[in-house]
């Protein structure tokens, strides 16, 4: 391998939004993530909706049942 090219592979930090950390290698530096595996509702069996602009509402709106 060619010396001087190849970017320095690191020890950082990777912090989720719901407070979990750990410790990872990347050429980059610290990562910020909004879902990891202790909260991904995949792991966790729960299911978290992150609904900014109403979609959720709207649909249930839309194809909910009507009665007769």
């Amino acid at each position: 391998m060619k010396k001087g090219i190849h970017p320095v592979y690191r020890e950082v930090g990777v912090h989720c939004a719901c407070g979990n950390k750990y410790k990872t290698r990347s050429t980059g530096g610290d990562i910020n993530v909004d879902i990891c595996s202790n909260c991904h509702p995949f792991f966790t069996g729960t299911q978290k909706i992150i609904d900014t602009e109403g979609r959720v509402e709207r649909f249930k709106k839309k194809y909910a049942k009507k009665e007769k």
